[in-house]
């Protein structure tokens, strides 16, 4: 039994290793309810990728995601926009 647990265990981590991941920035209106940023949250998480931060000064949070996931991610709200931008190092040092 716990040779087939690990095996599972092995096999999904090899599985989202195979997939490129990407860092990125997910931001919503103000006016978004928290329903649908919960329901982006739980999108990501289906797809093989991990929530990293959840801000709280604005609407959104930080995500590492398979990158096909974020094609269709894209087109899951229409009334309420997501920006999504590539999370990078920002330096003041050109």
């Amino acid at each position: 039994m716990k040779i087939a647990i690990f095996s599972v265990v092995a096999l999904a981590a090899l599985v989202s290793g195979l997939l490129p991941q990407k860092s990125v920035i997910i931001t919503y209106p103000d006016a978004t309810p928290n329903d649908i940023i919960d329901s982006a949250k739980s999108t990501i998480k289906d797809a093989g990728g991990t929530i990293t931060h959840e801000y709280k000064l604005i609407k959104g949070f930080a995500a590492k995601v398979p990158a096909s996931a974020l094609e269709t991610f894209t087109t899951s709200s229409k009334e309420y926009h997501a920006v999504i931008e590539e999370d990078q190092m920002v330096s003041i040092n050109g």
